[in-house]
């Protein structure tokens, strides 16, 4: 699961995908409200296993909501067709298929610092309850000698 913030600039993915491409179409699907958005990415670049990019999204997402992240190369669009052919040797006599699935993720967006190695986890509760510590819990107990059993 990928974790983003609300923020309106630009933040990076760095994901394992099925195929490497610096060129494809970013979908994200609001599990709530059901809004997909769809970014033409054309800046992505392979750094080790990881394929990296940056995007800003417009509308912002909404703090505390799920998405679904699709990421696929579309050859009946220009670009894209372009850039495949130029990264791919082979010779394209062959029927390409309508899709090219590159990754699928869920992610999920906060403004809580999330560190699981220094114990930060998300609250779902955060800021909602106030505690009161003004008083001290201390308190007496009366023992009676006479009533006590035998």
């Amino acid at each position: 699961m990928i974790v983003l913030t609300t923020t309106s600039t630009a933040q990076t993915f760095n994901i394992i995908p099925r195929n490497y491409a610096t060129s494809f179409v970013l979908k994200i699907t609001d599990d709530t409200t059901n809004i997909t958005q769809e970014v033409f990415i054309q800046n992505a670049t392979t750094s080790g296993n990881y394929l990296q990019f940056t995007n800003i999204f417009n509308p912002v997402l909404r703090e505390g909501h799920f998405y679904d992240l699709d990421l696929y190369a579309d050859p009946s669009v220009w670009n894209t067709n372009f850039n495949l052919w130029q990264e791919e040797t082979r010779t394209w006599d062959a029927v390409l298929p309508q899709r090219i699935d590159i990754y699928k993720d869920k992610i999920f967006c906060t403004d809580q610092t999330i560190n699981q190695i220094a114990d930060q986890y998300y609250d779902v509760n955060l800021g909602q309850y106030q505690t009161d510590n003004t008083y001290n819990n201390d308190y007496i107990v009366l023992w009676n000698k006479e009533k006590e059993m035998p």
